[in-house]
């Protein structure tokens, strides 16, 4: 009885999160973003609302932890909050991955799906906080290096959606290899995990696991991206060799940290 009493709780205290994140999202977009565009400084205006978003999401998430749905352990989050700019990658397990990274993050640019652009509780937050769109390869390369000019650390999961599989990872596409290496900035890798599986691919809001969910998230030593380039002068080739070095990076150690397990 006790056991179902949780899950119907948890089941609620979901659904209201969610209802939560897309009212607020609404308004943002209908009043802040209207409201944001006659700041007069643009770059002041882009640090209020990505600070605006940020503590959104802290809120969030500790409004999360303390309805016992889920559960978070974080480990190297210096990296991500006083470190300078840089491009974090993460692997993509579930859609929350974005919130708890933004709640991590105070000066976050993160890099979005263009269908988010015509998101009703998307549009004005994008648009507001300067996010770029994965929609066009080459402008996607070029704002992210200028958010990377302007202080901010650039967000990206580049499987492009979330993983197929607990243990398995979609190809990673070279746009954040471009990006770093046209801003000479470095890579931080993060690891995600959430268990018992939650909001994962072909998973709703309402499939709510039998217990509390668990998120892990390691942040990893930054890495060099001059050194990942192998030496490679050629751009294409340059980025080929990051990518593939990031993400064999990211998958030795999601299966060393146990996010991932052999044989399953």
């Amino acid at each position: 009885m006790t056991a179902r009493l949780d899950y119907l709780w948890r089941f609620c205290a979901t659904g209201m999160a969610f209802v939560v994140f897309g009212v607020c999202g609404v308004l943002f977009s209908v009043l802040v973003f209207p409201l944001a565009w006659l700041w007069p400084h643009r770059a002041s205006r882009q640090r209020a609302v990505t600070g605006v978003i940020h503590w959104f999401f802290r809120a969030l998430v500790a409004l999360l932890r303390s309805a016992g749905v889920m559960k978070l352990e974080v480990s190297g989050s210096d990296a991500l909050r006083a470190g300078g700019p840089s491009v974090v990658v993460a692997n993509h397990p579930t859609y929350l991955d974005v919130m708890v990274l933004l709640s991590l993050t105070p000066r976050a640019c993160c890099v979005v799906k263009n269908a988010h652009w015509s998101n009703p509780c998307f549009w004005g937050i994008v648009r507001a906080a300067q996010y770029v769109s994965n929609a066009d390869p080459a402008a996607l390369i070029e704002a992210g290096a200028r958010q990377l000019a302007a202080g901010y650390t650039v967000i990206i999961f580049p499987e492009g959606t979330r993983s197929p599989a607990r243990n398995r990872l979609h190809a990673f596409s070279r746009g954040f290899a471009h990006m770093a290496l046209k801003a000479g900035a470095p890579i931080v890798p993060v690891l995600m995990d959430c268990d018992p599986p939650a909001f994962m691919t072909q998973m709703r809001w309402y499939h709510v696991p039998a217990r509390a969910f668990r998120m892990r998230v390691n942040v990893l030593a930054p890495l060099g991206v001059e050194q990942l380039a192998a030496h490679q002068t050629i751009p294409a080739l340059a980025a080929r060799s990051v990518t593939s070095a990031v993400e064999a990076h990211i998958t030795q150690h999601l299966f060393a940290y146990g996010f991932f397990k052999t044989g399953n």
